[in-house]
C-alpha cells in the first residue's frame, strides 16, 4: 500500500492507495491539532466517519490515522508493515530541489534550511516526515515539493529587477507555488485532448482559496504567478494578490502601522474579504453581488479582471495559446466565474459552450465551442494522485536515484537559469 500524507500546521490529511495507484483504498484528514475540539474524518470507499476527540500533537494524529487505517471494522491493513512507502506533499524546495526525492539526511538537512522560505508550511511537513519516519521505520518517504515544478522557468520570468546579489546570495526570485497541481492537471489536459504535451501551450488556472496562474508551454512551467512569497499575483481569497510595495512603506512610515500589522493586512485581510467587506467563500461572494452587494461586484470583477489578464500575459510570453485549463475550487465548481474570464478571450481562440460549462462537473470536461481555435477545460486536480506516481517511480528507481533532483544547480541562480 502506497500511504500519501499532507502534514499541515494544525491538520494532518492522508490517502491510502493500492501498489498499483489504480484505487484509493482509504482517505481522511484530522483537523484542529493541539485544540480542544480536534477531530477525524475517515473515509472508506463510500463509507465515511466523523469523530471529534483532542489530538493534542502531530504524534497523536499519526497514531490516530493509524487507528483507523487498522480497524477491524474497515479491514484497510493489518499492521504498519503493509505501508510499502509514504509519499510527503512539501510546499517550499528553495532553490535546492529541482524535482521529489527520496528522503535521506541529506535531504532533511536541505528541508530544514529550505523552512524559513515558507515558515507557516515548511516546519509542518518536516514534523509529518519525521513521524512517519518513527511510525514505519525502513519504509521508503518521497517528498515533493510544490516549487519544483516551476524551476523551468527561465531567469527573465523569475528574476526580480532587484540587486543581483538578492538572487545571487539570498535566492529572492519568483518561486511560484501549486505546481503539483498544475503539472498533474497540465498532464490531464494534454491527454483529454489527445496531443503530446510537448505540442501544447496551456495557462493552467488554479483558482480557490490560493490562485496560481501557469503558463505551460511543452509541459514545462514557463511563468506563474505567485513569486517569492505565498501572497503575490492574481487576489486571492484573504491575501492581496500583486501591489505596488510602496503601499508598505507608506503604512509604516506615514501611518504608523507595524511590520506584523501590514503582514496580517497582506496575507489574511485582503483579497476577496478586504474588497468584499464579507467572506473570502467565493460562493458567498458571488451570491451576494447577485443580490446586489456592490462590494461584492467589485471583488468578483477585480478577480475575474486580473486572471483574464495574466491569460493575455501568457499567452504572449508562449507566442499563442492551445489550451485554457480551469482547476481547483473555483476553477472546478464555478461555472460563473470561468464564464467571465472567458469573456473578451475570444482574440485568443476562447470560446466556451454555455450548456458545456454548466455541466463541467459532470464528466464533460472539455466546454469549448465549436468554432473555437482554442480549447477550453475543466480539468479536477489530484495533488495526492501526482505525489503517490512520484512516490512509486522513486521507490522502484535504482539505488542512488534519491538525490537526481536535488542541489545547487547554475540554473536555480541568476542569469544561468535562462
Amino acid at each position: 500500500m502506497i500511504l500519501i500524507i499532507n502534514c499541515g500546521s494544525s491538520s494532518l490529511k492522508y490517502q491510502l492507495y493500492t501498489p498499483d495507484l489504480a484505487q484509493v483504498v482509504a482517505s481522511g484528514m484530522i483537523a484542529k491539532i493541539g485544540e480542544p475540539e480536534g477531530y477525524i474524518d475517515h473515509f472508506v470507499g463510500h463509507r465515511g466517519e466523523h469523530h471529534r476527540c483532542p489530538v493534542p500533537n502531530h504524534r497523536a494524529a499519526f497514531a490516530l490515522m493509524m487507528e483507523y487505517l487498522q480497524s477491524p471494522e474497515y479491514h484497510v491493513i493489518e499492521c504498519p508493515r503493509a505501508i510499502t512507502a509514504i509519499g510527503h506533499r512539501a510546499v517550499h524546495g528553495g532553490s535546492v530541489f529541482f524535482g521529489s526525492v527520496l528522503v535521506d539526511d541529506a535531504v532533511m538537512k536541505a528541508l530544514h534550511e529550505c523552512a524559513s522560505y515558507a515558515p507557516l508550511h515548511n516546519p509542518c511537513n518536516i514534523i509529518g516526515i519525521e513521524e512517519a519516519q518513527r511510525m514505519f521505520p525502513g519504509t521508503p518517504n518521497v517528498v515533493v515539493f510544490d516549487t519544483a515544478f516551476h524551476q523551468t522557468i527561465p531567469a527573465r520570468a523569475h528574476m526580480y529587477a532587484l540587486p543581483y546579489e538578492l538572487t545571487q546570495e539570498h535566492g529572492i526570485r519568483r518561486y511560484g507555488f501549486h505546481g503539483t497541481s498544475c503539472r498533474y492537471v497540465s498532464q490531464r489536459a494534454a491527454d483529454l485532448l489527445n496531443r503530446p504535451i510537448e505540442s501544447l501551450s496551456m495557462v493552467v488556472c488554479h483558482l480557490g482559496n490560493g490562485v496560481t496562474m501557469d503558463a505551460v508551454k511543452g509541459g514545462q512551467s514557463i511563468d506563474t504567478s505567485i513569486g517569492f512569497g505565498t501572497f503575490g499575483g492574481v487576489p486571492m481569497g484573504t491575501r492581496a494578490g500583486d501591489f505596488d510595495p510602496a503601499i508598505i512603506f507608506h503604512l509604516v512610515k506615514d501611518r504608523g502601522m507595524s511590520l506584523e500589522e501590514v503582514e496580517e493586512i497582506c496575507y489574511k485581510k485582503s483579497g476577496l474579504l478586504g474588497l468584499s467587506g464579507l467572506s473570502n467563500d467565493m460562493r458567498e461572494v458571488s451570491e451576494a453581488a447577485a443580490k446586489g452587494n456592490a462590494r461584492c461586484q467589485l471583488a468578483v470583477d477585480v478577480f475575474v479582471y486580473h486572471i483574464r489578464k495574466t491569460i493575455g500575459a501568457y499567452a504572449a510570453a508562449m507566442g499563442g495559446l492551445d489550451a485554457l485549463v480551469f482547476t481547483a475550487g473555483i476553477g472546478e465548481n464555478s461555472a460563473e466565474i470561468r464564464a467571465k474570464v472567458c469573456e473578451g478571450l475570444g482574440f485568443l481562440g476562447v470560446e466556451i459552450d454555455p450548456r458545456a460549462n454548466e455541466i463541467a462537473r459532470k464528466g464533460h470536461p472539455n466546454i469549448s465551442a465549436i468554432s473555437a481555435r482554442a480549447a477550453t477545460l475543466v480539468v479536477p486536480t489530484d495533488e495526492e494522485k501526482m505525489i503517490a506516481i512520484d512516490t512509486v517511480q522513486l521507490t522502484m528507481a535504482q539505488p542512488g536515484a534519491a538525490s537526481v533532483q536535488m542541489g545547487h544547480a547554475p540554473s536555480t541562480h541568476g542569469v544561468a537559469a535562462s
